[in-house]
C-alpha cells in the first residue's frame, strides 16, 4: 500500500480523478501465456505485433513501449486510418525482455536488452530499420542504435530519451507502484481481489489500467511481466531502467525527438541539453526535429499524448510521418531525401600531385533490406548488366566488358 503522503501528493498533482474518456483505459489487444524464463541472456526471445504497411517493400520501424506497458497498446495509434505512418513503414510493436510475451531474464543490462533486439532483427531478416520508443522504450532505442550504427537509419524519441530519471518525481511514482505490485500476495488471492488491490494501491488510474493489463486472472493470478525482477532492478543504487550511462555512446544519424510541453519525464528547461550531447544532429533543429507537442495538455496524460484528445494524436502522427518520409534514412550531409540522387557534395581532401581537390560525389543510399533483397539482381537483369556474385573475382588487370558495367 502506498503511504498516505504519497497518495496526498498524487491528488495534489491531479492524478485523480482523471478525465473520463475511453482512451484512458487500455483493453488488452492480445492474450499471452505465462512467459518463459530464459536460462541464458543470449537465449531471450522477443515477441511483438507486426503491423504491415499499406504498400509493398516498405522499410521497417521497430517501436518499443514504456516500462510495464504492453507494446500492443500502440496498435490503435499506428493503425488509425488517418495516421499515414503505415503508408511509409511496416511497424513492429516489440516487447523487450521481461514484458508482454517476450522471455524473462534477471538481467536488465542495456547491452543485453540491445542484443535481444539485434537478434530479433537477424531472425526476421531485417537489415536496416528505424527504431523508436516511448519513455523507457526511447532510452532503449537510443542505446541500441548508438551501439549498432550499421543497423539503423533513424531514431525516434517520444516522451523519453538519454536521461537519468532516478530523481524524477514521475519515475519515483512508478517505482512505488512497481514495488507495491511486486509485494502483492497473488498466490492467496483470486482475480477479483487482485484487481481491487491494484485499484486501491495505485492512485493513478492510467498506471492502474496498465498494471491490470499485466495481470493474468484466468486462474490463480500472476504477473505476465517480470514484476519482481523489475522491482529488484529499481531498488538498485543506479537502476538500469532509470539510468543513462555515457558508455552507451551517441547516435550521429537522423533523429526525431517529441515530448510534451509540460512533460513530467522530459523537462523543457534543462533536459534538451542531454539530447544535444547524444544526438548531435539535433543541434539547431528546434522545432523541426526536436520539438514539443500538446502545449495545452497538463497532468499525467502528457506522457500519453497519443491517447488524449487534447494531445491531438493526428497532428502527432503527422510529425512522425513527415520525418519518416523526408529525413529518416537520408544521408546526414543532405538536407533531406529530396536531394538524394542528384545533389553532389565536394569530396574532402586534396590530390597533392595536382594541387586540386578530389572532386564531387553523390552520397550513396542503399535498399533498406539489401542483405535479403533481390532488388539489385532484378535491376541489373532488367538493364542487361551484370554484377559479381559472392566469391567471384576477375583475374588481376581484367575488367568486365564496358557494356556490362553498372
Amino acid at each position: 500500500m502506498l503511504s498516505k503522503a504519497m497518495l496526498q501528493r498524487q491528488q495534489q498533482m491531479r492524478v485523480t480523478p482523471l478525465k473520463t474518456f475511453m482512451a484512458l483505459t487500455n483493453a488488452p489487444t492480445r492474450n499471452f501465456a505465462k512467459a518463459n524464463m530464459a536460462s541464458s541472456s543470449s537465449d531471450v526471445k522477443l515477441q511483438g505485433t507486426f503491423l504491415k504497411g499499406r504498400q509493398a517493400d516498405l522499410p521497417t520501424m521497430i517501436w518499443l513501449p514504456e516500462i510495464t506497458e504492453p507494446a500492443e497498446n500502440f496498435q490503435k495509434f499506428f493503425s488509425e486510418r488517418k495516421n499515414k505512418i503505415l503508408d511509409v513503414r511496416n511497424v513492429w510493436l516489440l516487447n523487450y525482455r521481461n514484458q508482454g510475451g517476450s522471455d524473462h531474464h534477471q538481467s536488465y543490462d542495456m547491452e543485453d536488452v540491445s542484443a535481444d533486439i539485434i537478434r530479433f532483427m537477424d531472425e526476421r531478416q531485417i537489415t536496416l530499420a528505424t527504431i523508436g520508443g516511448h519513455g523507457y522504450g526511447a532510452k532503449v532505442a537510443a542505446a541500441t542504435a548508438s551501439a549498432n550504427l550499421d543497423r539503423f537509419t533513424g531514431v525516434v524519441q517520444y516522451e523519453g530519451g538519454p536521461l537519468n530519471h532516478k530523481y524524477y518525481e514521475a519515475y519515483q511514482e512508478l517505482e512505488a507502484y512497481v514495488d507495491y505490485a511486486s509485494k502483492l500476495p497473488l498466490s492467496t488471492m483470486d482475480g477479483a481481489a487482485a484487481v481491487r488491490a491494484i485499484e486501491k494501491g495505485i492512485a493513478c488510474q492510467k498506471w492502474a489500467s496498465i498494471f491490470k493489463q499485466n495481470l493474468d486472472t484466468s486462474g490463480t493470478p500472476f504477473w505476465k511481466n517480470n514484476m519482481s525482477g523489475l522491482a529488484r532492478n529499481m531498488r538498485k543504487f543506479n537502476p538500469d531502467v532509470a539510468d543513462w550511462s555515457q558508455s552507451y555512446g551517441l547516435w550521429p544519424g537522423q533523429t526525431l525527438a517529441i515530448f510534451a510541453a509540460h512533460s513530467r519525464w522530459v523537462h523543457l528547461a534543462t533536459n534538451t541539453l542531454p539530447f544535444y550531447n547524444v544526438f548531435p544532429r539535433l543541434q539547431g533543429q528546434f522545432p523541426q526535429q526536436i520539438t514539443t507537442h500538446a502545449d495545452g495538455l497538463e497532468g499525467p496524460m502528457t506522457h500519453w499524448m497519443h491517447e488524449d484528445p487534447e494531445g491531438d494524436a493526428w497532428r502527432l502522427s503527422q510529425r512522425m510521418y513527415r520525418w519518416l518520409r523526408w529525413n529518416d534514412g537520408a544521408h546526414v550531409l543532405l538536407a533531406d531525401k529530396s536531394e538524394a540522387g542528384w545533389y553532389v557534395l565536394k569530396d574532402r581532401g586534396v590530390d597533392y600531385n595536382t594541387g586540386t581537390s578530389h572532386g564531387e560525389y553523390t552520397p550513396e543510399h542503399v535498399h533498406h533490406n539489401y542483405l535479403y533483397s533481390d532488388q539489385y539482381e532484378k535491376s541489373r537483369q532488367a538493364r542487361g548488366k551484370e554484377g559479381a556474385s559472392p566469391g567471384q573475382f576477375l583475374p588481376v588487370g581484367q575488367f568486365s566488358p564496358a557494356d556490362k558495367q553498372f
